[in-house]
């Protein structure tokens, strides 16, 4: 079964170089796969292993390989495209979550929850070079600053985003916010982040020169994941236990409209060009595609179950 996904998926790659198409990968947690969507047509060309349960997923810079968190094996799965297989584990801490790459692609950051604590991982080497403990307990999300300055973590059982200096190699700063910190994001121009707060059902926009808050914004029921526009105008926040996206206006920071998902929305990606927005639904096992011009749901996606989020990678962009 998986071979005869393989060369599905060797023949949509060959078809997506013609047409400069990029794909979107899908980590789903219980089925233990990785789901390919062409994104030029939104099908499904494929799926193969990717550890027992994948979660954070990126890319390396020239976009031939994955980077998986698979919780159960403590590990980081590293992923030939090309091959559509798993060619290195590296050992991480206990169930690591989210995984990031820097601007430059040289280092990657994932969360690792019970270790409480950022490991950095060298692409080139791929050695685990370092770690920050952080002040948060239960990290989900380690994402770089677009100058790959700094590292903004949201830790779940806490009330704060920890600031780490990637330099010194030590969190500089905590940042108050709401409870239950999770989905971050960096505005294009890198002037602002913007980070979810589950239980508190509220956004907080905060300036990243200051490291300071400067607006909060009222969001759905249990808010998650976050996804900027590339012209940095709008932010996409999906509400887990409203099944429902909402639309922020970055000039007036306020919700402008809600559009109705699957269910347990969490983790989006975003195509190159920005007209189209993909919504994981963890309950739903579907991605949902959002046309970002029209504000509207397009189609749902069937991939495998509990997908965890949806990543194209940066040489698609």
């Amino acid at each position: 079964m998986w071979k005869l996904a393989s060369i599905v998926i060797l023949i949509a790659l060959g078809a997506s170089g013609a047409q400069s198409a990029p794909f979107a990968y899908v980590p789903n947690e219980r089925s233990g796969t990785i789901t390919v969507i062409d994104v030029a047509n939104d099908t499904v060309v494929g799926q193969f292993p990717a550890g027992k349960r994948p979660r954070g997923l990126t890319a390396s810079k020239d976009g031939k390989l994955l980077y998986v968190s698979d919780q159960p094996a403590n590990s980081l799965q590293v992923v030939d495209v090309a091959a559509r297989k798993v060619v290195r584990s590296i050992k991480l801490g206990e169930s690591p979550e989210g995984v990031y790459s820097s601007p430059d692609g040289r280092w990657l950051a994932v969360a690792v929850e019970e270790d409480n604590s950022v490991h950095f991982i060298e692409t080139a080497t791929g050695k685990d070079v370092f770690k920050v403990k952080t002040e948060g307990e239960n990290p989900e999300h380690a994402v770089f600053s677009r100058d790959g300055r700094w590292v903004y973590v949201s830790a779940e059982e806490s009330e704060v985003v920890d600031v780490i200096e990637f330099a010194s190699r030590s969190v500089k700063t905590s940042i108050k916010v709401g409870k239950r910190p999770r989905g971050i994001e960096f505005t294009p121009d890198g002037k602002l982040a913007y980070v979810a707060c589950e239980l508190a059902n509220r956004v907080y926009a905060i300036d990243v020169s200051s490291h300071k808050v400067l607006a909060v914004i009222p969001a759905g029921v249990r808010s998650n994941g976050i996804k900027i526009h590339p012209n940095g105008r709008t932010v996409f926040v999906s509400n887990g236990a409203d099944g429902t996206l909402n639309v922020i206006d970055v000039a007036s920071n306020k919700v402008t409209k809600t559009i109705t998902v699957g269910q347990r929305p969490w983790n989006m990606a975003i195509t190159p060009d920005g007209k189209k927005l993909y919504v994981a639904n963890g309950r739903s096992n579907t991605v949902s595609v959002i046309d970002t011009d029209k504000l509207e749901k397009i189609s749902d996606i069937k991939v495998g179950e509990m997908p965890w989020g949806v990543y194209i990678p940066e040489s698609d962009k």
